[in-house]
């Protein structure tokens, strides 16, 4: 083993969103992506107390990469929607753990803050399609976490997202590319934001 002289976190985190995509959470083992990285089985306990430590951490960068991807979609709910979709589709290690709670450390403080990031980035949009629906002055006061709307329009593009990385869409999408589901994601909130 070698002295590891790069960002260690982020390639462990890296390392292990591509094993849980190809192989599943349950498969994840630190001392393997160690030996992947080339340094001792020691050395990813520096920055992850344990598996559940590493497996927290990824959820928590997960979050903050979704927050992101819904930031940059604006206030437009349809487009949220399908921000959410795309980041399940290019993130599937980090998709796997963030609403697993068996696997995290519900109590860590920067995941909490990471999903509130997330949690508000949802509203906004929300918040913003019903004003425009409804004719509602900008500054109006933003919808709440149980808004019906922005509870629909997760559950629909997580839903979505979900049967997409188990195959259970196999049968029922003749195409399976990601322009095809994208494609199939916005009709769905389509018709969910114009009920």
């Amino acid at each position: 083993m070698t002295y590891h002289h790069g960002n260690l976190r982020a390639e462990l985190l890296a390392a292990a969103a591509q094993a849980i995509a190809k192989d599943g959470v349950a498969a994840l083992n630190l001392r393997q992506l160690a030996r992947q990285l080339g340094v001792t089985h020691a050395a990813p306990r520096h920055h992850f107390v344990d598996k559940r430590g590493l497996i927290t951490a990824l959820a928590t960068e997960g979050y903050s990469l979704l927050a992101t991807n819904l930031r940059a979609a604006g206030d437009d709910f349809l487009e949220a929607g399908v921000a959410y979709f795309r980041f399940a589709l290019h993130n599937p290690g980090h998709f796997a753990v963030m609403y697993r709670p068996d696997l995290v450390d519900a109590d860590d403080a920067n995941l909490q803050a990471a999903r509130a990031e997330t949690g508000a980035a949802l509203i906004a949009s929300s918040t913003a399609h019903h004003r425009a629906r409804h004719g509602q002055r900008p500054h109006a006061e933003p919808s709440s976490p149980s808004d019906p709307l922005a509870l629909l329009g997760w559950a629909a593009a997580h839903g979505l997202a979900h049967l997409t990385s188990i195959g259970a869409l196999d049968g029922l999408v003749t195409e399976h590319s990601e322009a095809a589901l994208v494609r199939l994601a916005r009709e769905t909130l389509r018709t969910l934001g114009s009920a």
